[in-house]
């Protein structure tokens, strides 16, 4: 028993049974914790009626995703951590097929899993995500078949809805950063292992249904849209040291641009265009990365990573 299961939850109520019997009958598990951020829709008290042998912590507000996560990690004793959504479902043996990727190789820092559309189970919903000199992030394989995904490969980032972690990684490269609230915090932390020379990869084994945008209401909504905004200016200038971010510039410039333009015709440009506002505006609030010379190899390995990754983004 090595892996010590965290689900951040915010009024996911509808969700919770489903999840939490799918992880019931998985194997390796240590330990689930639950982190509640103030539900009102009676989930705590659900939780503690109905699955009394697990760990749930009770915020008195909504602290975010990232926070919720980094008390359930700060709480948790395994070698190894299973970040979950409330909105999915695991098939069985998920978690042994997560837990064989990342201990093939102890450059692995994550295993993401492949995720499925709950209610289009012959779609995929992720394939691991990439990130771009753009500034942009890609969800892999969203909306295409399947049988396109059944190879194992390298990924920029695991999605943080479901992925298997090495939790001594996570100690010295620090927890996920709380100032993103949520969204992107995943990528940001896949970044910083980067930079250290380690890597993420694709277990296409590892099969989660997933219904989606659960707790935010939609792939595209008020506020989703600004908080994204806001944290990609974020993940840039976090971990860009600065020759790096001065070559991109043009392209970040460039990369924003077209996401106004494409929020404005969504109809939430204004909204896209004061998270960026936002992210400009408190760079003071957050704390780079600190350049590592030792680490020069890995820097030239990203910055291929985002170039290749913007190239496939806009010709494949």
């Amino acid at each position: 028993m090595d892996i010590t299961v965290i689900i951040p939850n915010y009024n996911g109520k509808q969700y919770l049974k489903t999840c939490l019997e799918s992880v019931r009958m998985q194997n390796h598990i240590k330990e689930v914790i639950l982190v509640d951020n103030a539900s009102t829709d009676g989930s705590v008290e659900w939780i503690k009626n109905n699955y009394p042998g697990f760990t749930l912590l009770e915020n008195k507000q909504n602290r975010g995703f990232a926070a919720a996560v980094n008390q359930g990690i700060r709480a948790s004793q395994t070698p190894f951590i299973l970040l979950l959504n409330t909105d999915v479902e695991l098939e069985h043996n998920c978690t042994t097929h997560l837990r064989e990727c990342v201990k093939q190789d102890g450059r692995i820092f994550a295993a993401s899993s492949r995720m499925v559309q709950y209610h289009h189970r012959e779609r995929m919903d992720d394939a691991g995500d990439e990130y771009t000199i753009l500034g942009w992030t890609k969800r892999v394989g969203y909306g295409k078949p399947l049988e396109k995904y059944d190879e194992a490969r390298e990924v920029f980032s695991a999605c943080g809805g479901a992925a298997l972690y090495q939790k001594k990684i996570i100690d010295m490269i620090g927890p996920l950063d709380e100032r993103f609230f949520a969204y992107l915090e995943d990528v940001d932390l896949s970044y910083r292992a980067r930079i250290h020379g380690y890597k993420v990869v694709y277990c296409p084994e590892a099969v989660v249904y997933h219904v989606g945008s659960a707790s935010s209401g939609g792939r595209y909504n008020q506020f989703k849209v600004p908080l994204s905004a806001r944290n990609n200016v974020y993940l840039a200038y976090k971990n860009m040291p600065w020759p790096q971010l001065l070559v991109n510039l043009v392209f970040l410039v460039l990369g924003f641009s077209l996401k106004y333009l494409f929020f404005l015709h969504q109809g939430y440009g204004e909204l896209y265009l004061q998270g960026v506002k936002d992210g400009l505006g408190s760079l003071n609030d957050i704390e780079r990365v600190k350049f590592q010379g030792e680490n020069w190899k890995n820097y030239i390995k990203i910055q291929w990573m985002l170039t290749r990754n913007t190239l496939l983004y806009l010709f494949l």
